[in-house]
């Protein structure tokens, strides 16, 4: 199989690279190298002859156009957006831009390049999104996201993808285009962008700067780790009925502050301080304007369907991603200077 990857050099399309590339397939990584993407997150395969790159922004259907007719793809996974809730607070234009129309552009290409190979049965385009869509759950309830939870976003970002995921949706009913979609929980693991909770706590901490923790802490969320993630993405490519959207969790909840808590736990026991825990830097700062209480998952679908269930605990995770990021400091200390990272955004 040969994937045409959007975001392959970002955070998750990563993963999905450098897994599909070590299951054999062939890999054409598509990314415009924003400000979140670095090329040493999928170098452990650049050399191999299964992988090719190519620059190019999903908003250019020019270079989309060139760049199937140049690699003839049998199926595309679609990770290339901007993902940032307080990038998109501040400035939601680059994820109206990015995610609906870079999305249309993606789709018409597609579409246009299917038909012109003759509607090949086994073509498929993923649309990979996020459960942020359905909106918020409240904190004291057993409710959990399904695949049939109407959709209701609150912030630009889970907006625009929201509306990515509506036009996906519509270019399988209206035109055909064989898709499969799907929704994940929150990732975190290795090669994370130094701008989501985890990878700046962790950060912060470890450079004596105050951890910051919106609101009380109590906001839940649903944890993935990233490599589990992948694992299932390609599970749905190959395997996922046309059509058809799947739910991906990690079935490992927790409130921000216990997550907080955790992390400082493990870094006192792999780098203790001279003096105290790394718990004593912990900073409640005000709220994120329209800060969903909960975010839950249920992935019964995709593990009764599909077989798939998440291989690594939230405990297990948070290790093995603490452990990476102290013997990777290679990897994100010159990502340091790039903007916004290691602060709060989105405080409109």
């Amino acid at each position: 199989m040969k994937i045409l990857v959007t975001g392959g050099a970002g955070f998750i399309g990563s993963a999905v690279v450098r897994l599909a590339v070590s299951r054999g397939h062939s890999v054409v990584n598509v990314d415009a190298l924003t400000y979140a993407a670095s090329l040493e997150n999928v170098a452990s395969v650049a050399d191999t002859p299964l992988y090719a790159f190519e620059q190019a922004d999903i908003r250019d259907r020019a270079a989309l156009e060139q760049i199937f007719a140049k690699h003839h793809p049998s199926s595309v996974m679609h990770l290339a957006a901007e993902s940032h809730v307080d990038r998109s607070i501040d400035g939601p234009g680059d994820f109206i831009e990015t995610n609906i129309t870079g999305t249309y552009n993606l789709l018409e290409v597609a579409r246009r390049f299917w038909i012109q190979n003759g509607k090949p049965q086994d073509f498929r385009f993923h649309h990979i999104s996020t459960d942020e869509v359905f909106g918020s759950l409240p904190l004291e309830s057993d409710l959990k996201f399904t695949e049939e939870t109407a959709y209701d976003p609150r912030s630009p970002y889970s907006a625009s993808k929201a509306a990515s995921d509506h036009l996906v949706r519509a270019w399988h009913e209206t035109y055909g285009l064989p898709v499969v979609l799907s929704n994940c929980s929150n990732n975190y693991g290795p090669y994370h962008f130094p701008e989501k909770l985890i990878p700046v706590i962790i950060l912060n901490a470890l450079a004596g700067k105050p951890l910051p923790i919106y609101g009380d802490g109590s906001n839940v969320r649903d944890w993935l780790y990233v490599e589990d993630h992948a694992d299932a993405l390609l599970l749905v490519l190959e395997k996922g009925r046309v059509g058809r959207s799947y739910n991906i969790g990690g079935e490992n909840e927790s409130s921000n502050l216990q997550l907080v808590k955790s992390l400082c736990n493990l870094l006192d026991q792999k780098r203790p301080k001279a003096t105290g825990s790394y718990a004593d830097q912990i900073t409640f700062v005000a709220d994120r304007p329209g800060h969903d209480a909960r975010y839950a998952i249920d992935p019964r679908r995709i593990c009764s369907e599909l077989g798939w269930r998440p291989s690594v605990t939230l405990a297990q995770g948070l290790e093995r991603t603490v452990q990476w990021y102290l013997d990777h400091e290679s990897w994100w200390r010159p990502l340091l200077n790039r903007q916004g990272v290691g602060r709060r955004l989105g405080g409109r």
